[in-house]
Order: structure tokens, then sequence, then C-alpha cells
């Protein structure tokens, strides 16, 4: 990429944004990363992003919410000062090998690329995250390490490494657009922008990517958001309940009383569904086998494994996977 000064500074002209949009992205993160954009220009009264859509061919884009976007071709040779890769479902089918040559060649002629959500992926497949830092949905954490082991993964909201930046989903390219905002404009404008959402612009970018909303939750009681902080951190290995108490300075009874008064639950049970929750998505995510699933989700054999996912989700991991979800 160009070696000029980083996009996440003060500066007076307008951002060239191109937004490549993959099939089947998440609206959500699309609007993410495109919202912000418009709201900073109609704050400030002035153009400090302009931006186009592209995707691989040109033409209508489908997004998960079920409508279409339309989109130009991306080439060789858009305009553009910075890329951002907003990708959902269906990766490994849509990085063509013409798709990631693109990538490759169009690097070097930009000044900053972000991957969002399922982004980090293509940007990983065209090896422009090689010996770089890098984040990518908490789903796909794990996954994500093992295919690439040249990447130092990391389960930040978003990691800026360099010219390359990547976010873990809609929320968190959210924080890092009004970020990229802060650098550029001044913390007043970020604000508005984000007072224009009713977003409370609290999360760092070193802030850990959470399965269940363990920061909220922490406001109306912190011990309870520790808890499931930990217990999101072993889901591989998972901790008795009275380690987890002991760990936050309570009782394993105070601790279950906690979860009965705020979780309707058990926090036995609540960690199990946790787990089981995560085990789900590999079945019908990945190609791990199911013995591996069971491993990478705490479950010391297959037999244990089988009868909770059965329980729990009403039918057999095995089923499940050839449902297809």
């Amino acid at each position: 990429m160009k070696r000029e000064r980083s996009i996440f500074a003060p500066e007076p002209g307008t951002l060239r944004v191109a937004v490549l949009v993959l099939a089947e992205s998440n609206a959500l993160s699309l609007a993410a990363a495109v919202d912000p954009m418009r709201a900073a220009n109609r704050q400030s009264g002035r153009p400090l992003f302009a931006w186009r859509y592209y995707s691989a061919s040109g033409g209508a884009v489908p997004l998960t919410a079920g409508f279409e976007i339309a989109t130009d071709a991306l080439t060789d040779r858009i305009e553009a000062d910075l890329l951002i890769i907003v990708a959902g479902f269906r990766l490994a089918e849509q990085a063509t090998p013409v798709l990631l040559t693109r990538l490759r060649r169009l690097a070097p002629r930009l000044r900053a690329i972000i991957g969002v959500d399922g982004g980090p992926w293509f940007l990983a497949r065209a090896g422009l995250l090689d010996a770089r830092a890098a984040t990518v949905h908490w789903e796909d954490l794990e996954s994500f390490a093992d295919h690439f082991p040249a990447i130092d993964v990391r389960r930040d909201r978003y990691v800026i490494s360099g010219p390359v930046i990547t976010t873990g989903g809609a929320a968190t390219c959210l924080d890092m657009m009004l970020e990229l905002i802060r650098t550029r404009a001044g913390s007043e404008l970020a604000l508005r922008v984000a007072g224009a959402f009713l977003y409370e612009p609290v999360h760092a970018a070193t802030v850990p990517q959470q399965v269940v909303s363990a920061a909220r939750l922490a406001k109306g009681d912190p011990a309870l958001g520790q808890a499931i902080a930990i217990m999101e951190s072993a889901i591989e290995t998972p901790l008795p309940i009275a380690t987890i108490a002991r760990r936050i300075g309570l009782s394993q009874r105070r601790l279950e009383m906690l979860f009965a008064e705020r979780m309707e639950t058990s926090p036995g049970r609540f960690f199990l569904d946790l787990r089981l929750d995560e085990a789900r998505r590999m079945v019908t995510d990945t190609r791990l086998s199911l013995q591996e699933v069971a491993l990478r989700t705490g479950f010391s054999s297959q037999v244990s494994f089988a009868r909770a996912f059965r329980a729990r989700f009403g039918s057999p991991a095995s089923v499940l996977r050839r449902r297809g979800g």
C-alpha cells in the first residue's frame, strides 16, 4: 500500500472510499461502515467522505436481510484511497482466484484496506494480513487462526495494523468508524455522529469481543459480567462453577443466586448452553469433525457431547450438519 500518513490522522480533504460488498453480507455490517460517513458529512457540513459500492462483477448484490444493493464492477483502477470489504457468508465460495488477485493488485494503489465481519478472510486469503495482527468475528477466531498461522489473531473488537484494519462485526465496525472520524475531524464530530445513532462510543479497539454482552451486564452487576467473561474464555477447558465463583470473590451459592435472579437459570446451565451454542455454530459453519467439535467445546467424550447436543437442539449434530443448520 502507498507509504503515506495513516488515514487515522487529522486531514482536511475528502477520503475516497470504495466499498466492496460480497453476496450474503450482513446489512447491519454494511450500514455500520457507510452510515457513519454519511452522518459525518451531514454533521460537519462538508464532504469528509465520498464512497461508491463495488462487487466482484458488478450488478445487484443480495444481502442477508433480503434486499439487494446496486454495485459497479471492481477493477484494478478504481479511484479510491480506502477499500472497505464487507462480507458475511459463503466466504470460501466467493474468494475466487480472480478476486484475490485483484485485491493484491489494488493494495499498492491504496492508502488502507478495512475488512468488516467476514472481510478479514478475503484479506487473509489474498496474503495481505501475513505477519500482521488482525481480528475477525468471535465465531471464527479459532478457525481463522488455524487457517492462517502467519497472522497474529487477536480477540480485539478491531485491530489497526498499519494500513490494514480488521473488525469483528457490525458494532465493532461502528466503533472503528467513529475512531476514524475522531482522528480525522475531531472528538466533537465523532460524538455528534455517535449521538445521531443514540450510540455510546465506549469500546476501545482492544476490548475483547464477547459472545454475551458481559460489559452491558456488568453495568447492573459487575460480578455477573466477570463470571460470564470467564466462561466465554474457557469454552474449550470448562472451569468448575466453584472455581469461577472463587475467582470473582463470591461463594458458589451467591453466584448461583445471582444467575437465578438476573438470568433465570443456573451458572452451570448457562455455561453448558454457551458451550453448546458454540458447538452448534461449529457443526453448521465449519468442516471440523464432530469429535473435534466436542473437544473444542470442552466435552471429554463423544457420547456426552452427543447426549447434551440432542437435548439442547432436539436432533443429533450429524443431522443438523446434513440439513445445513
